[in-house]
């Protein structure tokens, strides 16, 4: 009895997978480094805490210059978890971990500027953090609805299907959602639907006063919004890689 006491319980390895986004750098490397850091200004913190897989498949770099492209992202609070599509010689100790497997994710382009965002719900912090398991059978796409404003400085990332805003999205907030997006209310914040690769998500908005609008990775800035759409009810989806815009009756 003293020795089933005594003896060390074994240690149990179990396997878990996470949500996390993938960032595909584009050559030249200086130039994509430069179209970060702009939507990083409309898009500060966005990947504060969040997991970041570094995808070069494809790219021309060898090591010295994938240790430094890990580097000037670390610089720019990307931190990498893994990197996929590298070859073994090219990653050792001083770099994260080979990845493989991953399912598609967006593009998703802004690193850390600000200091963490404000939670808007619980259901929307346990929606940072979702572990997967096998899919099993085919399940109705889930939504959440929000019942109160989105402050400024406030984000919400809900990757498993559509968020409904009953209210106004503030400029300085954040909606992400792997579906839809609706806001009942103005949008002026920023709103990126489609996160997960679903290209055929819209956002809808009763008015349209945004800082920036993205679709599966596709993203356009307040700048690049036609004049004659600000302060309308319209609805956005993509045709290919372009930005349609309708208006709602």
């Amino acid at each position: 009895m003293t020795a089933v006491l005594t003896k060390p319980r074994p240690i149990r390895l179990k396997g878990r997978s996470y949500l996390a986004l993938t960032l595909t750098p584009e050559l030249p490397v200086e130039d994509w480094l430069v179209r970060l850091d702009e939507l990083a200004a409309l898009s500060a913190g966005f990947f504060l805490r969040r997991p970041v897989v570094l995808d070069i498949e494809g790219l021309d770099l060898d090591r010295s210059e994938l240790r430094d492209l890990v580097d000037k992202l670390c610089a720019r609070g990307v931190r990498i978890m893994g990197i996929e599509g590298a070859r073994a010689s090219m990653l050792g100790a001083d770099l994260p971990p080979a990845m493989s497997g991953g399912r598609s994710a967006a593009d998703v382009e802004a690193p850390v500027a600000d200091p963490a965002p404000e939670p808007v719900s619980a259901m929307a912090i346990a929606a940072e953090s979702i572990v997967r398991s096998d899919p099993g059978p085919a399940k109705p796409t889930p939504s959440i609805i929000v019942t109160q404003p989105v402050r400024s400085g406030q984000s919400l990332f809900f990757p498993e299907g559509d968020v409904t805003i009953v209210g106004s999205v503030a400029s300085g907030a954040e909606i992400v959602a792997g579906g839809s997006i609706h806001v009942y209310g103005t949008l002026r914040g920023r709103a990126l639907a489609g996160t997960m690769g679903n290209a055929s998500a819209r956002i809808f908005c009763s008015r349209l006063e945004a800082e920036l609008l993205a679709i599966d990775g596709f993203y356009k800035t307040a700048e690049d919004m036609e004049p004659e759409l600000r302060g309308k009810a319209v609805q956005i989806w993509l045709e290919g890689e372009t930005f349609k815009v309708g208006s709602i009756a």
